[in-house]
């Protein structure tokens, strides 16, 4: 495999932000999938359950991939890490189109839960350590780039889907023409990061170099780190919070739909697409606000409010949403936007706790709480709203339970937050030892 390509003399670090920004733009094209959902759900004979399955396997396979592939990142560095991210993602899109066109279910669930899913992964965390390379002075602005593109994905995404369902029509060959765009566009999208990414030289101004610095503070290396109850209940509070943000994002567009069908004033699919474009607005002002706060209220209180008052907004709608448009709305909107801080405040909380000497490693490897989620909240939502129209039910109904247990798992999650302590002392490594792993990473 060849050297990462560093940046020549002069080469503006400015110019990786755009980079980051189009893969993760790309990427976040999941949390736009419900708007899909509908006519997949006609046109191919499906339940709510069934149609979930391409996207909750797609970020099982974002957490495995992030967490297994993040050493083979780190070694090949991003534009390896980019390029199979493009060719995975957009690879993903391909098959699902033949999958549609062929009314063959099981090749969207590969292309767009499995291949799709890999790129994913691989895309996610690629840029994310390049920029924390490159802005060592601004470490928490460079992820959050990153990061809020990944959850702003949908807010391009959804209506631009929306609009070719339109145009295409929601048969089976106007999904899958619909695919076919979404594979091509996004492979030259993100090929502009791929040829725009670049690693540091040493001596790049506001490149990061090792040095005192790095091995200030208390210092965990991974394989330590999962031995401690301080990652284990990281993963519950992740877990919990993810649940409960994605089991509104993955169901959005019906969900608003059936809440409002009885009314006097129901939901038309645009309306709907616009609600998950909103979504996704709230999931990315998420990840640059709560993040940016919790600097200064502290991890610990800002996850005492993604999972306390995200709790009580699971109340006022399951009690009073079905009564009035704004307040359902504004409550979703609260939800989203204190899932995608949850992520976004992650890394910075991790680095509190464990250090950084191997906090990308970590950090990837408490993904897997992501996995777990994305199976976890569209099964709660989509298995109970399947139960419910069988027994007769519609409407707010449909959701009433599956709400009620989104309201436990934040309870669970805001008692694992309150046990967090810092890392005993047994667990930290040697200042000397990390310094001389710190010097071996350097670019050449």
């Amino acid at each position: 495999m060849s050297s990462p390509p560093l940046a020549p003399p002069g080469w503006s670090r400015w110019l990786v932000p755009p980079a980051a920004l189009s893969v993760h733009l790309s990427i976040g094209q999941a949390y736009a999938w419900s708007v899909f959902k509908p006519p997949l759900e006609s046109a191919l004979h499906l339940d709510g359950t069934q149609s979930a399955l391409p996207f909750q396997l797609s970020i099982v396979m974002l957490g495995l991939s992030a967490a297994f592939g993040g050493t083979l990142v780190e070694r090949n560095g991003p534009r390896w890490a980019m390029t199979v991210a493009l060719v995975c993602f957009s690879s993903g899109f391909l098959i699902s189109a033949l999958g549609a066109q062929t009314r063959q279910y099981w090749l969207i669930v590969l292309g767009y839960g499995v291949v799709g899913g890999i790129g994913l992964g691989i895309g996610y965390i690629s840029p994310v350590s390049t920029l924390i390379k490159w802005f060592p002075d601004r470490p928490g602005m460079a992820t959050g780039i990153a990061i809020m593109g990944f959850g702003g994905g949908a807010l391009i995404a959804s209506p631009w889907s929306a609009q070719m369902l339109s145009s295409f029509g929601t048969g089976h060959s106007g999904i899958a023409l619909a695919f076919l765009v979404h594979g091509l566009s996004y492979a030259v999208f993100m090929a502009l990061g791929v040829l725009l990414v670049r690693v540091p030289r040493a001596d790049a101004p506001g490149a990061g170099a090792s040095g005192p610095r790095a091995v200030d503070g208390v210092q965990v290396s991974a394989r330590s780190a999962v031995r401690t109850p301080q990652f284990w209940l990281l993963w519950i509070v992740l877990c919990t919070n993810v649940t409960a943000g994605i089991g509104i994002l993955e169901k959005a567009a019906p969900m608003i739909t059936d809440f409002f069908a009885d009314s006097s004033a129901p939901v038309s699919s645009s309306a709907a697409a616009g609600f998950v474009a909103l979504l996704s607005a709230a999931n990315m002002a998420g990840r640059i606000g709560w993040s940016s706060a919790s600097d200064r209220i502290g991890r610990k209180n800002v996850y005492r409010c993604y999972l306390g008052v995200g709790a009580l907004m699971y109340l006022l709608i399951a009690l009073f949403g079905d009564s009035a448009k704004p307040l359902f709305v504004f409550c979703a909107l609260v939800i989203l936007s204190f899932y995608g801080g949850g992520f976004a405040t992650l890394p910075a909380y991790l680095k509190d706790l464990f250090g950084t000497y191997q906090v990308g490693a970590i950090h990837g490897r408490l993904l897997t709480a992501w996995s777990t989620a994305g199976v976890l909240g569209p099964l709660i939502v989509n298995w109970i709203a399947d139960r419910q129209k069988e027994a007769g039910k519609h409407g707010p109904a449909l959701y009433g339970l599956s709400f009620g247990i989104m309201i436990g798992l934040l309870v669970v999650g805001f008692v694992a937050g309150e046990l967090v302590r810092p890392v005993h002392a047994r667990h930290h490594i040697p200042a000397q030892r990390e310094a001389a792993d710190a010097q071996r990473q350097q670019p050449a």
